[in-house]
């Protein structure tokens, strides 16, 4: 099916976490295909995909931090462009990436019509990661597969359309500090709460971890889905190969 011209089509990739179980579902690195006008921008390259870079024909690569499952899959170059914040590049300084571009922080990227703002959250010391804020035509989602904390969630996430989080775990916490920095994972929970502070009303959740790649499917969807009630909010969870269409300008 064809996207409609101004639309924006999200197809997720992958959609498992840095962990050694799989599942029918859950079986690649998470990754977000990003379509728009003729625009294909690849959020993430973990290391499930080097060698399939070809097949899906990126026209840009935008990665959210260093980590191997979300940036490994370049470790032997890549066919377009890439964009990544500074302390990114300089943690995979070494890859032979021939068309290397920044990302600054806090400020709006436009790359091929799709505009992204990179916004810094807690996660890992020696990977700094960032969300993103996404917005193409008329339609807006923010991308932060990995996350500690979000500062200032209202903020980060105004007007926001639909929520795309970390769901490395449901309610157990794996945040932790190190150095007096939170690192570590934030709950599908608690990132629900971030979504009800800011007004966010749709919320998918991709980067899955064991308790829900191990878990029954069915199951999880509704337990999120009960969570993600209490706030008003409609919530699930990804699976590879899902694809979701942002309406946009139709100009």
């Amino acid at each position: 099916m064809k996207t409609k011209l101004g639309n924006v089509e999200l197809t997720f990739l992958g959609t498992r976490g840095e962990i050694k179980g799989r599942s029918r579902y859950h079986w690649q690195h998470s990754a977000l295909l990003v379509r728009y006008r003729a625009a294909r921008i690849m959020i993430d390259c973990g290391t499930d995909w080097l060698g399939q870079l070809r097949a899906i024909a990126p026209t840009a690569i935008v990665l959210t931090h260093a980590h191997p499952d979300h940036a490994a899959g370049l470790a032997k170059g890549a066919p377009c462009p890439v964009y990544a914040t500074k302390a990114t590049w300089d943690v995979l300084r070494h890859f032979p990436v021939s068309d290397r571009r920044t990302i600054p922080l806090q400020k709006s990227k436009t790359i091929a019509g799709v505009r992204f703002k990179a916004l810094p959250v807690r996660h890992s010391i020696r990977a700094p990661a960032v969300g993103y804020r996404v917005s193409a035509g008329t339609a807006n989602f923010f991308y932060l597969p990995d996350v500690a904390k979000l500062p200032h969630p209202s903020r980060a996430l105004r007007a926001i359309d639909i929520y795309i989080g970390d769901g490395a775990t449901v309610i157990r916490s794996m945040v932790r500090k190190k150095r007096g920095t939170e690192i570590g994972h934030a709950p599908i929970i608690s990132q629900l709460e971030w979504c009800a502070t800011a007004g966010v009303r749709r919320a998918i959740f991709t980067h899955c971890g064991s308790a829900i790649v191990r878990a029954a499917p069915r199951m999880m969807a509704t337990l999120v889905r009960r969570l993600a009630r209490v706030h008003g909010i409609n919530a699930r969870i990804a699976r590879d190969g899902n694809r979701l269409i942002l309406p946009g300008r139709t100009d």
